[in-house]
């Protein structure tokens, strides 16, 4: 078998400083899917961006070999990487909203990468785009024309994944690198995205670079697995091999971070949430005055209550209402119907009333970097709650922050630090200490693990345990993860277009599903 590229004892460093990664070896042959599997910080990334010479050399040293058709691409002139980037080697990057130019529509952005490398007549190169966007099947989501000259911001996130694997394989590249492509997607979409990379990987006959942290991902599509840890790599094997016999006992940590069912007893339990008819609608304008002409249905009529204690999970899609429907709960968008907290329905609440029961329900948000405010310390962030809820005074304040810091396991020397100086999941866990400092009775998880590594989704899933055993606290958790629902909720609901349509026992809707969209979602998890 041919091969189409060969890393030769990398090294990566920060200039004067310590190596990010060490003597890496790594080959992909013709047609190959190779998966680079690691936690964030392992380098994973670093290499990616290596092999089209993309780190900053005013930063970053690389040394050794990385051998593309006989070329060592560390040793080519700004001219030839021009030729190599978007050609014959392309990348998709984790994150399509980022990585698209937000100023120019579809089209351009498929026509520029063309005609860099592959100037042609206007008529044949209009073509050639709505060739590619069919190729990418957009064709499903409406008519090509209007989606070509929809700007990014206009998409979902699949769409936009779509258009930039649209933009990777414009060139017919040998080489395709996948830099987490799904980590930001709903489970079917990842699934209809990958089922796509590998249905244009056979149509192009090109190899594929994926790099991610989701070993269900790596399981079904990879041929040939490299397992790095801390810059190195530590174990290498053919798919089927590596799954069943690994070797490194830090693979085997991997292979491991599965979650255990969650079993909980609701009979003779107190219920201490109960939603009636609750709706959720948002206005439809049109024209300069801004007239409503209809409304947009978010959430439909749901019906369902939930128990002191337990730890009730909403799964579905994105768009479906799971994140409205937390946002309704928690009174934070307008809705219709009756939401009955602690024997009080918070939808009849004043300002002020509702104000002084804010402290018994909170919530943690998908990513902690965006929700955790990046000009204020630890200290300030996690004790914000107690300056408007308590009569503390600092040094009081300070020793409650310190305390339940404690709790998640973050040191008491970090409340002086900022958010920026912190991992994903360290910055969750800090979310999770500002959500409980208040000791709420009711806490909701919107997606608070999604963009975090296995192993560091597992460790904040047994804190979360450990928590609600604890404090008895109660969980309303929000995920796509149909692994992290089943490892940690005891009942699930299951949503579709704002209507909960299947509610269950977790081991009963994951053994025996009834409705066909669960039985897709749990496919696709698999």
């Amino acid at each position: 078998m041919k091969n189409i590229l060969e890393l030769k004892d990398l090294n990566i460093s920060i200039k004067n400083q310590k190596s990010i990664v060490e003597d890496i070896n790594l080959n992909i042959n013709e047609s190959q899917t190779v998966a680079l599997v690691g936690e964030s910080g392992s380098g994973k990334s670093m290499i990616a961006h290596s092999i089209l010479n993309l780190l900053p050399n005013s930063s970053f040293e690389a040394n050794g070999k990385i051998l593309f058709e006989n070329d060592n691409i560390l040793n080519l002139n700004a001219k030839q990487l021009l030729q190599l980037r978007g050609n014959k080697i392309s990348m998709i990057f984790q994150e399509p909203m980022t990585a698209l130019n937000p100023l120019h529509t579809v089209f351009h952005q498929i026509e520029e990468i063309i005609t860099v490398h592959n100037p042609m007549q206007k008529n044949i190169l209009e073509k050639e785009v709505y060739s590619l966007l069919e190729k990418v099947e957009l064709q499903k989501y409406g008519k090509l024309e209007k989606i070509a000259a929809s700007y990014p911001h206009e998409l979902s996130g699949g769409q936009r994944q779509r258009v930039m694997i649209a933009i990777a394989i414009a060139n017919n590249p040998k080489l395709l690198i996948a830099d987490e492509p799904t980590t930001a997607l709903d489970l079917t979409i990842q699934y209809q995205i990958l089922n796509l990379l590998k249905k244009i990987q056979k149509d192009y006959k090109m190899s594929i670079l994926l790099i991610t942290h989701d070993l269900a991902v790596v399981k079904k599509y990879s041929d040939f697995i490299y397992v790095i840890h801390q810059g190195k790599i530590v174990e290498k094997n053919n798919t089927k091999e590596l799954f069943e016999n690994p070797e490194n006992e830090y693979t085997k940590l991997l292979l491991k971070s599965k979650k255990e069912f969650s079993d909980y007893d609701i009979t003779n339990k107190k219920q201490i949430l109960e939603v009636k008819d609750l709706s959720v609608k948002f206005p439809i304008t049109k024209g300069i005055f801004k007239r409503v002409v209809d409304h947009f249905v978010a959430v439909d009529t749901l019906n369902f209550s939930i128990f002191k204690g337990e730890c009730f999970g909403i799964i579905g899609e994105s768009g479906s209402g799971k994140s409205t429907l937390a946002q309704a709960i928690l009174k934070l968008v307008d809705s219709k119907g009756d939401i009955n907290f602690l024997d009080t329905n918070i939808n009849s609440l004043r300002k002020k009333e509702l104000r002084e029961f804010r402290c018994h329900m909170q919530i943690v948000f998908q990513d902690p970097f965006n929700s955790l405010n990046p000009r204020m310390s630890i200290l300030a962030i996690v004790s914000e709650g107690l300056d408007i809820h308590t009569q503390l005074n600092n040094e009081e304040k300070k020793q409650k922050v310190i305390e339940i810091l404690k709790e998640v396991d973050m040191p008491y020397d970090c409340i002086y630090r900022y958010p920026h100086e912190f991992s994903g999941g360290q910055r969750q866990r800090i979310a999770v200490a500002r959500a409980l400092i208040l000791n709420p009775k009711l806490l909701i998880l919107d997606e608070p693990t999604s963009a975090l590594d296995r192993q560091v989704q597992f460790s904040l899933l047994t804190l979360l345990k450990k928590l609600q055993k604890k404090y008895d606290l109660t969980y309303i958790f929000i995920s796509h993860d149909l692994e992290v629902i089943r490892g940690i909720c005891n009942r699930v609901a299951v949503m579709k277009e704002g209507s909960i349509i299947e509610e269950n026992h977790t081991n009963k809707l994951f053994n025996n599903p009834s409705e066909e969209y669960t039985q897709e979602l749990i496919r696709a998890s698999q």
